[in-house]
């Protein structure tokens, strides 16, 4: 059980998705400290309010915080901005696929016709 264990855990897979998710929470740093630190301040000079954390609705003893939601989703798609122009970027420096071009429908037929002619039955 230890040795299936093992053979498990160090999977090339296993190990890339470990990179990838602590890549990940890094790079969620990043952001987070991109949108506060860096466009708050803009949002904050234009809108006259860095934050949106401090909005909120009030529904009798209930607060409804959407001023939260709106940073969160703001940073979601900061995140989404990104990762889209990284994967776009990743794209174009990968070597392009040369379609495997093979012998064309017609050809394909006459192959098959002229095989069938040399039987004998």
């Amino acid at each position: 059980m230890l040795k299936e264990f093992k053979e498990f855990a160090l999977k090339g897979n296993l190990i890339e998705i470990a990179v990838g998710l602590i890549l990940a929470l890094a790079f969620a740093g990043v952001v987070l400290s991109f949108t506060e630190d860096i466009i708050a301040p803009i949002v904050g000079a234009i809108v006259g309010q860095p934050s949106f954390d401090s909005l909120t609705i009030e529904v009798g003893d209930a607060e409804i915080r959407y001023g939260a939601f709106i940073t969160v989703l703001f940073n979601f798609l900061i995140v989404a901005f990104v990762l889209f122009m990284i994967v776009k970027g990743a794209n174009k420096m990968m070597p392009k696929k040369e379609e495997e071009s093979g012998p064309s429908e017609v050809e394909l037929l006459t192959e098959i016709r002229d095989s069938l002619k040399g039987r004998t039955v």
